[in-house]
């Protein structure tokens, strides 16, 4: 099919089916037509298209406001699956998760292991063909909904951290697994802890063989990176910015400070840095392939957190001593002292800005690795605080 052929077949289906104002089972619509994942392969719900012609299709959903495609570059879960499931797990999940019928969560970080995520605690032993889980995991966002956990969780003592690690998914919605809510400082709780207590996982949800999760792992950060750096939470008070112009350059109009050399100095350097960062985020998506991981994306996580620190900064700069305000009657400084504060997500989330800068130094630049005293001793001989 040529480029001409593949677009007026997209533009045709978008005509008969999209209707902004009736999106039920419109992405079961999407998945059934195979435009979710245009880069999969026709056995899992794609075409098998190369990247070229995938973003024909992105570009002429985006251009009717339609969503659900492009899941072969942004689905976390699915993605993962796809790359590292057994059989049985993924003709149970990739459809459904797709279809965004799976609640999920990552059962990642733990109180002793955030920066130094190899040094997990959490532990999952063989019980008949499955495994029992025991441990802690915290910061875990929709854990109270979730249907199943990505979870890592320690499956051998005897060998060095790094290696006696497994993936699993984890059904969250089983005796012994305890979620409490955290208070961040924005006056949310997306975030939890959970507790979990003898909870079973069954044979069918290991992802990747036993004790090599950590691979598995860094194919499931690299989606999630991905996502992180090439996009963001914005605003939350829904008040919309005046003019067709960039939400940037709408609200220093609204403010009265456009003409301010300093702002738009200032205002030409966050929009700079969103076109490098997309740019590099093109780059980094080119050299990832279905199940492996990219250095690549470290750069555009830790790209996406300063710009938006930068924005922040800028957005109370622009309006002065009015930022100081906040609640529904001042939409403009509320959304600019949440977008401060919820900057700090993006710096700690996925892997914090520390860790991308030494996976960019080492992985990227190629400079020297930092010392690691306890890489090659067996887990259980290395001292815990």
């Amino acid at each position: 099919m040529t480029d001409n052929q593949l677009r007026d077949e997209v533009r045709a289906w978008l005509a008969d089916n999209w209707n902004p104002e009736e999106r039920a089972g419109f992405l079961a619509k999407v998945v059934e037509a195979r435009w979710a994942a245009p880069r999969w392969p026709v056995e899992w719900f794609g075409r098998g298209l190369d990247d070229t012609q995938a973003r024909i299709i992105e570009r002429e959903f985006a251009a009717v406001g339609a969503p659900g495609t492009a899941q072969d570059r942004t689905n976390l879960w699915a993605n993962t699956v796809l790359a590292k499931g057994t059989e049985a797990l993924k003709h149970q999940l990739v459809g459904r998760l797709l279809r965004n019928e799976v609640g999920m969560c990552l059962l990642y970080s733990e109180p002793g292991a955030g920066s130094d995520l190899a040094g997990i605690r959490t532990r999952a032993d063989r019980s008949g063909d499955g495994w029992v889980v025991n441990g802690q995991k915290v910061w875990t966002s929709s854990a109270a909904t979730a249907d199943y956990g990505m979870l890592i969780a320690r499956t051998d003592w005897d060998v060095p951290k790094h290696r006696g690690i497994s993936f699993f998914f984890l059904p969250m919605k089983q005796p012994g697994v305890e979620v409490r809510p955290l208070r961040q400082i924005t006056n949310e709780a997306h975030f939890n802890e959970v507790f979990i207590t003898d909870a079973a996982v069954p044979p069918d949800n290991l992802l990747g063989r036993e004790g090599e999760g950590w691979s598995v792992l860094q194919t499931a950060l690299a989606y999630e990176r991905s996502v992180m750096g090439e996009a963001a939470r914005g605003p939350r008070s829904g008040a919309k910015e005046a003019g067709g112009a960039a939400p940037m350059v709408a609200l220093a109009r609204e403010a009265g400070v456009l003409a301010d050399p300093l702002i738009r100095q200032d205002l030409a350097r966050v929009t700079a840095l969103r076109q490098l960062n997309a740019l590099n985020t093109a780059r980094a998506k080119a050299d990832l392939g279905q199940g492996t991981s990219s250095s690549l994306m470290s750069l555009g996580k830790l790209a996406m957190s300063r710009i938006l620190h930068e924005e922040a900064r800028l957005r109370t700069a622009m309006l002065g001593a009015g930022s100081l305000l906040e609640g529904p009657d001042h939409p403009r400084a509320e959304d600019a002292n949440f977008l401060s504060l919820n900057a700090y997500f993006t710096s700690i989330g996925g892997g914090t800005d520390q860790i991308q800068r030494n996976i960019i130094g080492e992985r990227v630049l190629g400079l020297p690795k930092e010392p690691e005293v306890d890489r090659d001793v067996a887990f259980r001989e290395v001292r815990g605080g």
